[in-house]
């Protein structure tokens, strides 16, 4: 049983996970007003996503993503053809997860944060757009010519992102970052996962 929120994007990528690596989980939609006493049983932060296995609780995205990728990784998504390329996506997803994610939040609750405008907190997060923008020059994918748990770990923060000032980032000098964007969001995968 997985217990998820459909908009959370950490609930997002370990549906991806869960659903590339084609694990037949039964998920809970949670009101995050109204947490299920049985999502506060199992893990009492009642934050998403939680994975119930029957064996273990994973509480963490990241976690739930590896537990599927053990299951069944058809398309090596864990890079284990290129062990460079899977040091190269830890380190990805680790700033993603920490940095990003940060400045995503300063940016699309800039009005929270008046010390700067929206405008700064944007600018602080073009360095990784930039760099992710590297990563993509001749080839579809951040670390290879298909995806990897990097790509998945990092769409939903990215999407999120895209997402505060449309007008700004269909415009913006990333071209690369946007088309590897609207790829995913037009992937059977990601609209099975999006599916209500």
């Amino acid at each position: 049983m997985l217990y998820s929120f459909r908009r959370c994007p950490w609930a997002m990528r370990a549906r991806l996970a869960l659903r590339y690596a084609g694990c037949a989980v039964e998920i809970c939609e949670v009101t995050m007003k109204n947490k299920p006493a049985e999502l506060l049983a199992l893990s009492p932060k009642g934050t998403v996503p939680v994975l119930d296995t029957g064996a273990a609780v994973l509480e963490e995205s990241l976690d739930i993503m590896r537990w599927a990728l053990q299951q069944h990784d058809p398309d090596d998504w864990r890079l284990q053809a290129d062990p460079a390329a899977a040091q190269q996506a830890e380190a990805l997803i680790a700033r993603n997860d920490s940095q990003f994610k940060a400045q995503v939040n300063l940016y699309k609750y800039a009005e929270r944060y008046p010390e700067h405008s929206r405008a700064h907190y944007r600018q602080q997060a073009e360095p990784w757009l930039a760099t992710l923008e590297q990563l993509l020059e001749g080839r579809p994918y951040l670390l290879a010519e298909n995806p990897s748990l990097a790509d998945a770990a990092l769409l939903p923060l990215m999407r999120q992102f895209a997402g505060v000032e449309p007008q700004w980032f269909a415009e913006a000098a990333y071209p690369r970052v946007r088309s590897w964007l609207e790829g995913w969001l037009a992937s059977e995968l990601f609209k099975a996962v999006m599916a209500r």
